[in-house]
Protein backbone atom coordinates (compact mmCIF):
# COMPACT_ATOMS: atom_id res chain seq x y z
CA UNK A 1 0.00 0.00 0.00
CA UNK A 2 1.26 3.43 -0.87
CA UNK A 3 1.68 6.00 1.44
CA UNK A 4 2.29 9.83 2.09
CA UNK A 5 5.91 10.75 3.77
CA UNK A 6 3.91 13.23 6.52
CA UNK A 7 1.58 9.96 7.02
CA UNK A 8 4.38 8.23 8.41
CA UNK A 9 4.90 8.87 12.54
CA UNK A 10 8.52 10.08 13.31
CA UNK A 11 9.86 10.91 9.53
CA UNK A 12 10.23 14.61 10.24
CA UNK A 13 12.42 13.82 12.99
CA UNK A 14 14.88 11.40 11.59
CA UNK A 15 18.86 12.28 11.25
CA UNK A 16 18.06 12.13 7.15
CA UNK A 17 21.48 13.18 6.55
CA UNK A 18 23.02 9.81 8.10
CA UNK A 19 20.42 8.01 5.91
CA UNK A 20 21.48 9.67 2.83
CA UNK A 21 25.12 8.87 4.14
CA UNK A 22 24.86 5.18 4.45
CA UNK A 23 22.55 5.23 1.40
CA UNK A 24 25.21 6.58 -0.64
CA UNK A 25 27.90 3.43 0.34
CA UNK A 26 25.67 1.12 -1.87
CA UNK A 27 23.78 4.00 -4.25
CA UNK A 28 25.61 3.34 -7.36
CA UNK A 29 24.69 -0.68 -7.06
CA UNK A 30 21.04 0.30 -6.74
CA UNK A 31 21.44 2.56 -10.02
CA UNK A 32 21.70 5.82 -8.39
CA UNK A 33 25.01 7.85 -8.57
CA UNK A 34 26.66 8.90 -4.90
CA UNK A 35 25.96 12.31 -5.04
CA UNK A 36 25.74 15.43 -2.46
CA UNK A 37 22.78 17.12 -1.36
CA UNK A 38 21.77 20.02 1.19
CA UNK A 39 18.32 18.57 1.70
CA UNK A 40 18.36 14.95 2.09
CA UNK A 41 15.20 14.76 3.55
CA UNK A 42 13.60 16.52 0.02
CA UNK A 43 16.03 14.24 -2.28
CA UNK A 44 14.10 10.90 -0.44
CA UNK A 45 10.65 12.14 -0.93
CA UNK A 46 11.56 13.39 -4.04
CA UNK A 47 13.35 9.90 -5.54
CA UNK A 48 11.05 7.91 -3.83
CA UNK A 49 7.77 6.72 -2.66
CA UNK A 50 6.73 4.91 0.60
CA UNK A 51 4.92 1.43 0.90
CA UNK A 52 4.12 -0.29 3.47
CA UNK A 53 4.79 -4.03 2.44
CA UNK A 54 3.89 -5.85 6.20
CA UNK A 55 0.94 -3.75 6.98
CA UNK A 56 0.88 -2.33 11.25
CA UNK A 57 3.24 -4.50 13.11
CA UNK A 58 3.37 -7.06 10.67
CA UNK A 59 7.11 -6.70 10.51
CA UNK A 60 9.86 -8.79 12.57
CA UNK A 61 12.97 -7.08 13.36
CA UNK A 62 15.95 -8.87 15.05
CA UNK A 63 19.75 -7.06 15.72
CA UNK A 64 23.22 -8.25 14.40
CA UNK A 65 26.64 -7.56 15.35
CA UNK A 66 30.19 -7.76 14.58
CA UNK A 67 31.44 -9.73 17.53
CA UNK A 68 34.88 -8.79 18.99
CA UNK A 69 36.74 -12.26 20.95
CA UNK A 70 39.96 -13.03 21.94
CA UNK A 71 42.07 -15.14 19.87
CA UNK A 72 45.21 -16.92 18.22
CA UNK A 73 46.47 -18.00 15.36
CA UNK A 74 48.34 -21.08 17.19
CA UNK A 75 46.10 -23.88 18.64
CA UNK A 76 46.61 -23.92 22.43
CA UNK A 77 44.66 -24.84 25.46
CA UNK A 78 43.50 -21.96 26.08
CA UNK A 79 42.33 -21.05 22.29
CA UNK A 80 41.34 -24.32 20.97
CA UNK A 81 38.02 -23.58 18.84
CA UNK A 82 38.66 -22.69 15.18
CA UNK A 83 37.32 -20.39 12.58
CA UNK A 84 37.68 -22.03 9.06
CA UNK A 85 38.59 -20.75 5.72
CA UNK A 86 36.29 -22.08 2.49
CA UNK A 87 37.33 -25.21 1.76
CA UNK A 88 36.72 -24.61 -2.04
CA UNK A 89 34.74 -27.04 -4.31
CA UNK A 90 31.59 -26.62 -3.13
CA UNK A 91 28.82 -26.11 -5.38
CA UNK A 92 25.80 -23.37 -5.35
CA UNK A 93 22.55 -24.95 -3.92
CA UNK A 94 24.07 -28.29 -3.61
CA UNK A 95 24.12 -29.23 0.21
CA UNK A 96 27.54 -30.02 1.22
CA UNK A 97 28.48 -31.86 4.81
CA UNK A 98 26.49 -30.80 7.84
CA UNK A 99 27.94 -29.00 10.76
CA UNK A 100 27.94 -32.55 12.79
CA UNK A 101 30.06 -34.47 9.25
CA UNK A 102 32.11 -31.93 9.28
CA UNK A 103 33.29 -31.72 13.30
CA UNK A 104 33.42 -35.81 13.17
CA UNK A 105 35.03 -36.37 9.83
CA UNK A 106 37.70 -32.94 10.91
CA UNK A 107 37.14 -32.63 7.07
CA UNK A 108 38.23 -29.01 7.59
CA UNK A 109 41.71 -29.65 9.19
CA UNK A 110 44.51 -27.26 7.63
CA UNK A 111 42.05 -24.65 6.69
CA UNK A 112 42.00 -22.86 10.09
CA UNK A 113 41.91 -19.34 10.46
CA UNK A 114 42.17 -18.73 13.54
CA UNK A 115 41.05 -20.21 17.46
CA UNK A 116 39.33 -18.41 19.81
CA UNK A 117 38.55 -19.58 23.44
CA UNK A 118 35.18 -21.39 23.46
CA UNK A 119 32.54 -23.75 20.87
CA UNK A 120 29.53 -20.87 21.68
CA UNK A 121 31.58 -18.15 20.28
CA UNK A 122 32.89 -19.86 17.62
CA UNK A 123 29.71 -20.53 16.31
CA UNK A 124 27.89 -16.96 17.11
CA UNK A 125 30.39 -15.55 15.05
CA UNK A 126 29.32 -17.98 11.98
CA UNK A 127 25.91 -16.48 12.95
CA UNK A 128 27.03 -12.76 12.72
CA UNK A 129 28.83 -13.49 9.68
CA UNK A 130 31.81 -11.23 10.58
CA UNK A 131 34.20 -11.04 13.74
CA UNK A 132 36.85 -8.94 14.88
CA UNK A 133 40.29 -11.01 16.63
CA UNK A 134 41.75 -9.56 19.58
CA UNK A 135 45.48 -11.27 18.91
CA UNK A 136 47.81 -11.62 21.61
CA UNK A 137 50.11 -9.35 20.28
CA UNK A 138 48.23 -7.18 20.17
CA UNK A 139 46.69 -6.66 16.73
CA UNK A 140 43.73 -7.18 15.17
CA UNK A 141 42.29 -9.99 12.70
CA UNK A 142 39.29 -9.20 10.78
CA UNK A 143 36.89 -12.06 8.94
CA UNK A 144 34.60 -11.66 6.90
CA UNK A 145 31.92 -14.16 5.54
CA UNK A 146 33.43 -16.58 2.84
CA UNK A 147 30.85 -19.10 2.08
CA UNK A 148 28.64 -21.80 3.92
CA UNK A 149 27.72 -25.24 3.42
CA UNK A 150 24.18 -25.44 1.70
CA UNK A 151 22.50 -26.81 4.44
CA UNK A 152 19.72 -25.18 6.48
CA UNK A 153 19.58 -22.79 8.86
CA UNK A 154 18.19 -23.95 12.26
CA UNK A 155 18.06 -21.43 15.52
CA UNK A 156 19.53 -23.30 18.46
CA UNK A 157 17.81 -20.69 20.98
CA UNK A 158 14.42 -22.14 19.16
CA UNK A 159 16.02 -25.50 20.61
CA UNK A 160 16.54 -24.87 24.09
CA UNK A 161 12.77 -23.18 23.79
CA UNK A 162 11.35 -26.19 22.45
CA UNK A 163 13.49 -27.70 25.21
CA UNK A 164 11.67 -25.48 28.09
CA UNK A 165 15.31 -23.71 28.94
CA UNK A 166 13.20 -20.12 29.01
CA UNK A 167 10.24 -18.77 27.20
CA UNK A 168 11.26 -17.15 23.62
CA UNK A 169 11.32 -13.51 25.14
CA UNK A 170 14.31 -14.53 27.67
CA UNK A 171 16.16 -16.12 24.62
CA UNK A 172 18.58 -13.64 23.98
CA UNK A 173 22.57 -15.15 23.27
CA UNK A 174 23.51 -14.16 26.93
CA UNK A 175 20.94 -16.83 27.92
CA UNK A 176 22.59 -19.42 25.44
CA UNK A 177 26.35 -18.54 26.88
CA UNK A 178 24.70 -19.57 30.32
CA UNK A 179 23.17 -22.85 29.52
CA UNK A 180 26.48 -24.15 27.63
CA UNK A 181 28.36 -22.49 30.88
CA UNK A 182 26.59 -25.02 32.99
CA UNK A 183 26.16 -27.68 30.18
CA UNK A 184 29.45 -28.31 28.46
CA UNK A 185 28.89 -32.18 27.89
CA UNK A 186 25.62 -31.14 25.70
CA UNK A 187 27.13 -27.82 23.90
CA UNK A 188 28.49 -30.04 20.72
CA UNK A 189 24.71 -31.64 20.37
CA UNK A 190 23.07 -28.32 20.80
CA UNK A 191 25.10 -26.50 18.35
CA UNK A 192 25.06 -30.05 15.92
CA UNK A 193 21.04 -29.27 15.36
CA UNK A 194 21.90 -26.58 13.18
CA UNK A 195 23.40 -27.89 10.14
CA UNK A 196 24.44 -24.94 8.37
CA UNK A 197 28.30 -23.51 8.85
CA UNK A 198 29.94 -20.33 7.38
CA UNK A 199 32.87 -20.01 5.95
CA UNK A 200 35.42 -17.18 6.86
CA UNK A 201 38.22 -14.88 4.71
CA UNK A 202 40.61 -12.45 6.26
CA UNK A 203 39.73 -8.47 5.17
CA UNK A 204 42.01 -5.75 5.31
CA UNK A 205 40.20 -2.53 6.72
CA UNK A 206 40.23 0.04 8.92
CA UNK A 207 39.73 -0.43 12.14
CA UNK A 208 36.28 2.02 12.33
CA UNK A 209 35.19 0.36 9.04
CA UNK A 210 31.87 -1.84 9.27
CA UNK A 211 32.22 -5.57 8.04
CA UNK A 212 31.29 -5.86 4.05
CA UNK A 213 27.81 -6.71 4.14
CA UNK A 214 25.94 -9.01 0.93
CA UNK A 215 26.48 -5.79 -1.67
CA UNK A 216 30.18 -6.08 -0.86
CA UNK A 217 30.56 -2.23 1.01
CA UNK A 218 30.95 -1.83 4.92
CA UNK A 219 27.86 -1.45 6.51
CA UNK A 220 26.45 1.24 8.93
CA UNK A 221 26.18 0.64 13.06
CA UNK A 222 22.15 1.85 13.16
CA UNK A 223 21.47 2.01 9.27
CA UNK A 224 22.12 -1.03 7.81
CA UNK A 225 18.92 -3.26 7.26
CA UNK A 226 19.63 -7.33 6.20
CA UNK A 227 16.39 -8.24 4.27
CA UNK A 228 15.16 -11.16 2.28
CA UNK A 229 16.02 -9.78 -1.52
CA UNK A 230 13.66 -11.61 -2.79
CA UNK A 231 11.18 -9.12 -1.06
CA UNK A 232 13.17 -6.42 -1.12
CA UNK A 233 15.78 -5.20 -3.16
CA UNK A 234 19.48 -4.61 -1.84
CA UNK A 235 20.53 -0.67 -1.76
CA UNK A 236 16.23 0.24 -0.74
CA UNK A 237 16.23 2.58 1.58
CA UNK A 238 13.90 0.94 4.20
CA UNK A 239 11.57 2.66 7.26
CA UNK A 240 11.44 1.22 10.39
CA UNK A 241 9.41 1.39 13.10
CA UNK A 242 11.15 -1.17 16.05
CA UNK A 243 9.86 -0.88 19.78
CA UNK A 244 13.24 -0.88 21.45
CA UNK A 245 15.21 0.37 18.56
CA UNK A 246 13.27 3.47 17.61
CA UNK A 247 12.08 4.82 13.90
CA UNK A 248 14.34 6.16 11.62
CA UNK A 249 15.13 4.98 7.81
CA UNK A 250 17.16 2.51 7.30
CA UNK A 251 19.36 0.84 4.20
CA UNK A 252 18.56 -3.25 2.82
CA UNK A 253 22.29 -3.95 2.10
CA UNK A 254 22.41 -7.47 3.76
CA UNK A 255 20.94 -10.61 3.89
CA UNK A 256 20.81 -13.48 6.69
CA UNK A 257 20.14 -17.48 6.52
CA UNK A 258 17.35 -16.39 9.30
CA UNK A 259 15.93 -13.64 6.91
CA UNK A 260 13.18 -14.36 5.11
CA UNK A 261 9.69 -12.97 4.06
CA UNK A 262 7.89 -9.79 3.70
CA UNK A 263 8.52 -7.49 6.81
CA UNK A 264 11.75 -9.77 7.94
CA UNK A 265 14.37 -7.13 8.88
CA UNK A 266 17.92 -7.60 11.08
CA UNK A 267 19.38 -4.31 12.28
CA UNK A 268 23.13 -4.22 12.22
CA UNK A 269 24.45 -2.70 15.69
CA UNK A 270 27.57 -2.30 15.37
CA UNK A 271 31.21 -4.05 16.63
CA UNK A 272 31.77 -5.38 20.48
CA UNK A 273 30.53 -6.86 23.56
CA UNK A 274 27.62 -3.90 23.92
CA UNK A 275 26.81 -4.00 20.22
CA UNK A 276 26.04 -7.91 20.95
CA UNK A 277 23.88 -7.06 24.03
CA UNK A 278 21.50 -4.07 22.41
CA UNK A 279 21.65 -6.50 19.34
CA UNK A 280 20.42 -9.89 21.27
CA UNK A 281 17.81 -8.06 22.79
CA UNK A 282 15.81 -6.65 19.77
CA UNK A 283 13.09 -9.29 18.59
CA UNK A 284 10.10 -7.82 18.18
CA UNK A 285 7.16 -7.22 15.78
CA UNK A 286 6.79 -3.59 14.20
CA UNK A 287 6.27 -1.51 11.00
CA UNK A 288 8.10 -1.66 7.77
CA UNK A 289 7.85 0.61 4.80
CA UNK A 290 10.08 0.25 1.76
CA UNK A 291 10.86 3.52 -0.45
CA UNK A 292 10.33 2.26 -4.00
CA UNK A 293 11.57 4.16 -6.74
CA UNK A 294 9.35 6.61 -8.83
CA UNK A 295 8.37 5.88 -12.22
Amino acid sequence: MALAFNSIPGWDRDDHAAAWAAFCVTADLFGFAPAQTDDPRAAFEALFEPVDIAGENGAHFTGYYEPELAGARVKSKQFSHPLYANPGGIEPDQPWFSRAEIGAGSLLTGLELVWVESAIEAFLAQVQGSVRIRLEDGQTLRLGYDGKNGQPYRSIGAQLVAQGVAPVAQMTPDRIREWCAAHPDQVQDLLNHNPSFVFFRPLDLPEDMGPPGAMGRPVTPGRTLAVDPEVIPLGSPVWIDCPGFGARLMVAQDVGSAIKGAGRGDIFLGSGHDAGRRAGAINTKGRMVVLQRRT
